[in-house]
């Protein structure tokens, strides 16, 4: 249990190991498992390596947002300027700690920032559809579906290998302010 208050940071250099490990943890193998947000049974092989992570710690459209409780790295999200909307992802919390509210209080501090930094009212997002869950708890926080849909990447493996053949992605609105 946390003895500190969580904080909140941008990505360095530094976390891009650190922050991979997490997100495989979140989505991918065995230990995603542990957590709900698993997508173990749609996706197997890797969800992002050390390039990714690292080129989006330096995107400058962008931050990759950090939450830490005592010093140890449990959340991040990414958030991207896109003109007049802010694009959310790369989001992940630890399994082990998944369920007791981490995730609404970082998807709010993501949408703060966006505010604050780019004075966008809109974050968008894409959620494979097939996660209705997911898609459920988002919901809950106020995102609308869209029925915009766009396809999985098939045949590109460094999104994942598959394990259906109609994945696609469902993107979700939220207006800001």
């Amino acid at each position: 249990m946390p003895t500190t208050e969580l904080t909140f940071r941008t990505a360095r250099d530094a976390d891009v190991p650190g922050l991979v490990g997490l997100i495989e943890s979140a989505y991918r193998g065995e230990v995603s498992r542990g957590g709900w947000t698993t997508e173990a049974d749609l996706l197997e092989g890797p969800r992002t390596d050390l390039e990714d992570v690292a080129a989006a710690v330096r995107k400058e459209s962008g931050r990759l947002l950090i939450a830490e409780w005592d010093g140890a790295l449990i959340a991040c999200c990414r958030i991207e300027h896109r003109g007049d909307h802010a694009h959310f992802g790369m989001f992940a919390v630890r399994p082990d700690l998944q369920g007791d509210g981490l995730g609404r209080m970082i998807l709010t501090e993501a949408e703060r920032t966006a505010q604050d930094l780019w004075d966008v009212r809109e974050m968008r997002m894409t959620v494979i559809r097939q996660r209705t869950e997911l898609i459920a708890w988002y919901e809950r926080r106020g995102y609308r579906r869209t029925a915009e849909y766009t396809p999985f990447p098939y045949g590109e493996e460094r999104f994942g290998i598959p394990q259906r053949p109609d994945l696609e992605f469902e993107l979700l609105v939220k207006q800001l302010g």
